[in-house]
C-alpha cells in the first residue's frame, strides 16, 4: 500500500544509510543538501559508492525469510492492486464516491502526502531539530517529524541506538507506530522486541550529547 519499495529493497537502503549515514555511500545523504535527502536521491543514479557499499552488506537474514521474498517476487502485481486499484474502487463502489474523485483523493493525493511524509524522515530530522543523545552525528529529534510521520521523528536517538524497536526513548509518546507494534505483540505477531536500557541512554547523553535532554 506504501509503494516504497519491497521490504528486502526497503531494509537494503535503510541498513546502507545507518552504516554509511551522512557519506556518498548513504542513499539519501543529507550533506547533499534538503531537496536530494527528501526526494532527490530518487530522480538521480545512484552514486557509485552506494553500489560499492551496499553490495558488502549481509542482506542473508533477510534472503532466508521466506515472506519477505515472497513479497519481493510479487510486488508490482501487489503494489498495483494494494496502492492504486483498491484505494480507488472501494470508495467508488462501496460508498457512492464519484470514481475521480477516488483516484484523486484516496489514491494519488494520499500516496503524494504519505511520500511527502515519509521522505521528511530523511530530509527535515537531519537538518532541523536537537541533538540529545548524540551531537556528533547528523540526525535530530523532530517533534513535528514524529507527529506527520507517527513516531519517527526521533531521529537523534534512532542513530544512536538503531537496534531499539520503538526508535524513541518514549514509548507511546507521539509514537503510533511503537503502539502499532505492541499491539501486534500483544497477539503473538511481533515478538524478539529489543529496548535500550535508562542506563545506556544516560551513558550515551552523558559522553555525547548535546543538551536538550528531557527524562521520560
Amino acid at each position: 500500500m506504501a509503494f516504497q519499495n519491497d521490504v528486502y529493497e526497503w531494509a537494503r537502503d535503510h541498513r546502507a544509510h545507518h552504516k554509511f549515514s551522512e557519506t556518498h555511500a548513504d542513499p539519501h545523504n543529507s550533506r547533499r543538501g534538503f531537496f536530494f535527502s527528501h526526494v532527490g536521491w530518487l530522480l538521480v543514479r545512484k552514486h557509485p559508492a552506494v553500489k560499492e557499499k551496499g553490495c558488502l552488506l549481509d542482506m542473508s537474514d533477510l534472503k532466508a525469510e521466506k515472506l519477505v521474498m515472497f513479497q519481493r517476487r510479487y510486488y508490482k502485481p501487489a503494489v498495483l492492486l494494494m496502492c492504486f486499484i483498491l484505494p480507488t474502487l472501494v470508495p467508488w463502489y462501496c460508498w457512492g464516491e464519484t470514481f475521480l474523485h477516488s483516484l484523486y483523493v484516496a489514491t494519488f493525493l494520499r500516496y503524494t502526502v504519505m511520500l511527502n511524509v515519509t521522505w521528511l524522515v530523511n530530509s527535515a530530522a537531519h537538518l532541523y531539530g536537537y541533538r540529545p543523545y548524540d551531537k556528533n552525528i547528523s540526525p535530530r529529534e523532530n517533534i513535528m517529524v514524529s507527529i506527520v510521520s507517527l513516531g519517527e521523528g526521533f531521529h537523534n536517538y534512532h542513530h544512536s541506538f538503531p537496534y531499539d524497536y520503538s526508535a524513541s526513548e518514549y514509548r507511546w509518546s507521539l509514537n503510533v507506530t511503537t503502539f502499532f507494534i505492541d499491539c501486534m505483540a500483544a497477539i503473538g505477531l511481533a515478538y524478539d522486541r529489543k529496548k535500550v536500557s535508562k542506563a545506556a541512554v544516560l551513558a550515551r547523553i552523558k559522553k555525547a550529547g548535546g543538551g536538550s535532554y528531557k527524562s521520560g
